[in-house]
């Protein structure tokens, strides 16, 4: 194994985000010092924060609101599964697409309008009387999670002074973190108690809201040259451990939301109530957030490891979920080991992405965004084609060999 893939970012902290902020430190002293003041960059900084929040709430939302929506639309589960398949391949292309179209557009209006499609979209799914109205929502959903993704890691350094680039830019990423493990479950629970159109609502509420916040309190963001389109292959070709930090990327990603999308019909068909699903999803984002800081501990010296560690904890997880018939607690105590290897996932695997491209970390993150949302998409598509033809319990067990298979690979790279 190489130093690379060993060694820390310079800037790590337990937080997605600060994986990122090794991204274009050497932004110019200058252009910050001609920046807002600190109290109105880290205005700037929140506001950004909740729209990733809503953003990443809203690309997940339907994995918690999958039955009901799939029953007051009239379509099979499986079907209701291009909830997610759809916004995840959409942002597989916007990540790279949205961020080069946009290089000489003021980043501020850029992201207002993304995070503003995002609400419109999440109201059009409130109120829609077909899938089909839902399916276009969520395409423009796709649209929205790419390019904000993408944009969001950097703006930090345009908008608080140096010493505060890596405090700013872990904020920032944890509304993913935070979205993934808690944005979802709590949307869930809202839909168990006031129906799955106001889950929807409120999330589209919530993504007006931070539009109004950057427009009113973020300084205009001026662009500056970020990468081309002929980066990306360059980029992986020149990094062999970025590659594998990619295929483990789809190996852990793809097989976690095979299963993940379906959790509440899995749920369901092993007796466990449909009203306390909500609450065995806090349990799960609970779970994440302590994975999230266990990992950003151990990654300094043990990457390798801890990526081991996802896979077994995934992997064991889905297993008892396959194998065991459970009551509410018994389905907690899974979610919490499923909770616990999921939430360590974006910190570990974003800081091999990094550390694997030094050199060439925003063509890397560009890379990383596309692949995670691709296996996103996959992973509900194979996930809904099995849950249709075979049932539930089919998809745990190719989740968690997916899950598993990146021990193989880890050890080859050590060898």
């Amino acid at each position: 194994m190489t130093d690379c893939a060993r060694s820390p970012p310079v800037l790590m902290t337990a937080s997605k985000g600060d994986a990122v902020t090794s991204v274009d430190v050497s932004h110019s002293n200058a252009a910050r010092d001609a920046g807002p003041s600190p109290v109105r960059g880290w205005l700037a900084i929140f506001a950004v924060t909740l729209g990733i929040f809503a953003l990443m709430t809203s690309e997940l939302l339907p994995v918690g609101l999958l039955t009901p929506v799939a029953a007051a639309l009239e379509v099979s589960e499986g079907t209701a599964g291009l909830m997610v398949t759809v916004p995840g391949l959409v942002a597989v292309v916007a990540a790279p697409l949205v961020t080069v179209a946009t290089a000489r557009i003021d980043r501020r209006l850029v992201l207002a309008l993304l995070i503003g499609m995002v609400g419109v979209a999440n109201l059009a799914s409130a109120f829609a009387s077909s899938f089909a109205v839902v399916l276009l929502a969520r395409f423009l959903i796709g649209v929205s999670v790419g390019g904000f993704w993408s944009l969001a890691g950097g703006i930090a350094l345009r908008l608080v002074p140096e010493r505060h680039v890596a405090r700013a830019t872990a904020v920032v990423f944890g509304g993913v973190e935070t979205a993934s493990v808690l944005g979802v479950p709590a949307g869930t629970l809202a839909g168990d108690l006031s129906g799955w159109r106001t889950a929807f609502a409120a999330v589209g509420v919530l993504g007006l809201t931070s539009l109004t916040c950057m427009l009113v309190v973020m300084p205009k963001v001026a662009p500056e040259r970020t990468m081309t389109l002929a980066d990306l292959p360059r980029t992986l070709r020149a990094y062999p451990l970025l590659r594998v930090g990619l295929a483990m990327t789809f190996l852990v990603i793809t097989g976690h939301f095979t299963a993940y999308t379906f959790v509440r019909p899995i749920l369901r068909s092993d007796g466990v109530a449909g009203g306390t699903i909500g609450v065995l999803l806090l349990v799960f984002g609970a779970a994440g957030i302590c994975g999230n800081f266990i990992a950003g501990a151990l990654i300094t010296r043990r990457l390798r490891q801890t990526v081991c560690g996802i896979g077994v904890l995934l992997a064991a997880a889905m297993a008892a979920l396959a194998v065991v018939d459970h009551t509410t607690w018994s389905a907690a105590a899974v979610l919490v080991v499923w909770g616990l290897g999921y939430g360590a996932v974006p910190v570990t695997l974003q800081t091999w992405v990094l550390n694997a491209a030094p050199a060439a970390t925003e063509a890397a993150s560009s890379l990383y965004v596309s692949m995670f949302n691709l296996s996103i998409a996959l992973g509900a598509l194979g996930g809904g084609l099995l849950v249709d033809a075979a049932g539930p319990v089919s998809m745990l067990w190719i989740g968690g060999l997916l899950a598993v298979s990146v021990l193989p690979v880890v050890a080859a790279v050590r060898r």
